[in-house]
């Protein structure tokens, strides 16, 4: 038997001329892990843990790994970091960037793990992944993964109002639907939290078997009325803000929030919403704007198998809800654009189905054609302008 013969060498490890220190940060609010891959170090990656927050003794931390990769070489090398988006938000980049340190942001979602069904996941072994996937960026690998591109921190602070204006609507909700459960258990039913004389109608309400409302039940409800008028007023400072915004922005040279506000059908909310959330930041081409909002197409094509999957869902969940309450609005608002032409002549010819999936569509398309027109001012076909008020 002539195995021994055929036996392939023991494996090696790859060599690589690395050019600088590559660093991954796992963060959480305990510790965060760094792992890294120095010149000089054998291609084997090393692992240490700093305090969650130590930001003196992470730099402390690079400082010595530079210093044993000059010991090894001779040499100083840059470093160059790489971490994931999540909670903590981009200020540790930032922190970097001011140190003079090479510093990026990837989407998780966007780097590729093992299909298996079951797979074993570390911070040790998620560290060792992302220091892979920066040195494949770093060579110019396409489609490795996707960096994210940081708003600055004006823009940031910027689209905060319309998240809080959301917020705040939600618990507005919760606040009227609590007060009308209350009220439905005792057979009340009609009763409007938002109207303004809700406290005198609360007071000459009365059960459904004719009794006053109970004294503990009116407390309660007189509390959730307390709570409710203060998110009304939160919810009228926070639109006076935004409008105050809008306002100033339209005082200057034509810019893409007054340019939204000019067309018919876009309020203030959504011109807000569109900008602060989508449009602000730069795209290279109409696919980008679409992925980004999570409207583009996803096929599965493999053989002879070739089916849509629907829209992808991983872009700004924010930006995709506003894109589809905005294309049933243009409908409304726009019957005569070639965008509402064409969604009744689809749903025309699919027999009056698919509506749903028809408006996403609509959804993508106005996307594409308001970023065309707040960029390169190109007018969307059919869309009516609003007319000026002296």
């Amino acid at each position: 038997m002539q195995f021994a013969a055929d036996r392939l060498e023991a494996p090696t490890a790859i060599r690589t001329d690395l050019g600088a220190i590559f660093i991954s940060l796992e963060l959480s609010r305990s510790s965060w892990v760094v792992t890294s891959l120095s010149p000089g170090g054998g291609e084997k990656m090393s692992k240490h843990t700093v305090r969650g927050g130590d930001v003196a003794g992470l730099l402390k931390r690079f400082a010595q790994l530079r210093e044993k990769a000059k010991g090894r070489t001779g040499k100083v090398f840059p470093l160059i970091v790489i971490q994931e988006a999540g909670l903590d938000g981009f200020w540790i980049d930032r922190v970097l960037q001011n140190e003079g340190i090479e510093s990026h942001v990837v989407d998780p979602a966007s780097i590729a793990t093992s299909r298996r069904r079951r797979r074993a996941k570390t911070d040790g072994i998620d560290g060792e992944a992302l220091v892979r996937a920066l040195l494949a960026y770093k060579r110019g690998e396409p489609r490795v993964c996707s960096m994210v591109r940081l708003p600055t921190p004006e823009d940031e602070d910027r689209r905060r109002l319309c998240r809080e204006r959301k917020v705040l609507t939600m618990e507005r909700v919760q606040h009227v639907n609590r007060i009308k459960g209350l009220l439905f258990s005792q057979g009340v039913s009609g009763y409007e939290p938002l109207r303004r004389d809700r406290r005198e109608r609360l007071d000459a309400l009365q059960t459904g078997d004719g009794r006053p409302l109970p004294p503990h039940l009116k407390a309660q409800v007189r509390r959730e009325l307390d709570r409710l008028e203060l998110l009304l007023a939160q919810i009228k400072a926070a639109e006076a803000e935004r409008d105050a915004l809008l306002a100033a922005e339209q005082t200057k040279a034509p810019v893409p929030p007054a340019m939204l506000l000019g067309v018919k059908g876009i309020g203030p909310e959504f011109a807000a919403v569109l900008w602060s959330e989508g449009l602000s930041r730069p795209f290279e081409n109409r696919r980008q704007v679409a992925a980004y909002a999570g409207l583009a197409p996803t096929p599965w094509q493999s053989g002879s198998v070739d089916r849509e999957q629907g829209i992808s869902q991983s872009g700004n969940p924010r930006l995709r809800t506003t894109m589809v309450q905005l294309a049933w609005l243009w409908l409304r608002h726009q019957p005569d654009s070639a965008l509402a032409l064409w969604f009744h002549d689809r749903v025309k010819r699919n027999g009056g189905r698919l509506r749903k999936t028809t408006i996403v569509a609509v959804a993508r398309k106005l996307l594409v054609a308001l970023w065309k027109y707040v960029t390169a001012g190109i007018v969307i076909e059919g869309a009516v302008m609003k007319t000026k008020t002296a």
